[in-house]
């Protein structure tokens, strides 16, 4: 479904992305595990395709000067000069770290922007989808989001992005500053989105421990390279990644 190859990103002569190749295959989980600064977000972004405005944005203003090197197909496509919203009309669609949330409208109106590019009737039908997954939400629906806890903005965030009616759900670091309780919970709901709504998933987390229970295959990055990838079972018999991405 999705391929990466050959990825290199700099951000002015820093190296952020190295000769980076991937793919990740319909119907699977597959997870990105690395520290901070690793590289995992601007993974992201190139595969999202913001990192196409924010090269943009630097030109415009002067600023940092961006270079993107190698390609990244979808479905056989090449996609690698494709803007970000016509990649979520393909489908990819990106929930990121800190994704912004309108905190003076509430979940419904949350929810409804998440799909603006969609027709009245898709919205409806995957809110639907969104709280059958998220419970919580259709309970405190008429709630300002800036009112929501940690957790349950990551959950908003994610319902954001699931109605936008994606077939590749992007997934930076979800489980950000989330305690344990919380992360097994979302990860089960992540679990659950490509299980009963069929979507392709690929997540980037810091830590193994919560990630490697629902994936069906991993990578593992440092510095911006690719340094291991296997099945959960090989990550999760592997040494130097208990050692390294084993932590709480």
């Amino acid at each position: 479904m999705l391929e990466v190859k050959n990825l290199m990103v700099f951000f002015e002569n820093a190296l952020a992305i190295n000769d980076l190749s991937l793919e990740v295959r319909k119907g699977e989980i597959v997870g990105v595990l690395g520290s901070n600064s690793a590289g995992k977000t601007t993974l992201m972004n190139t595969i999202s395709g913001l990192i196409i405005e924010m090269k943009t944005k630097e030109e415009r203003g002067g600023g940092e000067r961006i270079t993107v090197i190698g390609e990244v197909t979808f479905e056989g496509e090449n996609i690698s000069n494709t803007r970000p919203s016509d990649r979520v009309k393909k489908g990819i669609v990106l929930a990121r770290e800190r994704h912004p949330i309108f905190p003076e409208s509430d979940v419904m109106e949350n929810l409804m922007i998440g799909g603006y590019l969609r027709k009245g009737s898709e919205i409806q039908e995957s809110m639907d989808s969104v709280f059958e997954i998220f419970p919580f939400l259709k309970q405190v629906k008429g709630r300002k989001a800036g009112l929501l806890s940690g957790g349950e903005q990551q959950m908003l965030i994610i319902g954001m992005a699931l109605v936008a009616r994606p077939r590749l759900l992007l997934l930076d670091e979800p489980l950000l500053g989330l305690a344990p309780a919380l992360q097994h919970s979302l990860m089960q709901a992540i679990k659950a989105i490509r299980d009963q709504q069929g979507v392709t998933i690929l997540v980037t987390e810091q830590f193994a421990r919560p990630l490697l229970p629902i994936i069906d295959r991993g990578y593992v990055m440092a510095n911006g390279t690719l340094i291991l990838a296997g099945t959960r079972q090989e990550l999760s018999d592997n040494p130097d990644v208990i050692a390294a991405y084993f932590g709480v």
